[in-house]
């Protein structure tokens, strides 16, 4: 008999925070999810925004990176130009935590525990 994975008897759907999904391509590289807020029963929510989240695929040296981003729109048409400028800020975001964990692995440079009988190498 399998076991359960940890968690499953806890999981629910948090009624309070149900979104429609719609996505829109320009089949080249853009793709914008529209998230419209709604009730249990799928009627409209009116009481919350609808988001926009851009995402496309990124050529770097290591490959295609997938990047994602909030949008901060009242339409799709607004969404579509500001479409650029959250991909390129969400770009910088991820190089940017990418040269931190860099810094960070740098600093860990392990050095043997130095005592009597032992050399050290400068």
């Amino acid at each position: 008999m399998m076991s359960k994975p940890p968690g499953l008897e806890t999981m629910k759907v948090d009624t309070g925070n149900l979104y429609r999904e719609e996505m829109f391509t320009d089949l080249g590289v853009a793709t914008i999810r529209l998230l419209t807020p709604v009730k249990p029963d799928g009627s409209l929510d009116p009481s919350r925004e609808r988001l926009f989240v851009a995402q496309a695929n990124v050529m770097t040296p290591a490959g295609m990176l997938p990047v994602e981003a909030p949008i901060e729109a009242k339409s799709l048409q607004e969404a579509m130009e500001k479409f650029p400028d959250a991909v390129r800020e969400a770009v910088e975001r991820v190089v940017e935590e990418l040269r931190e964990l860099q810094r960070e692995q740098a600093s860990r440079i392990v050095v043997p525990n130095v005592g009597p009988g032992k050399i050290q190498l400068s």
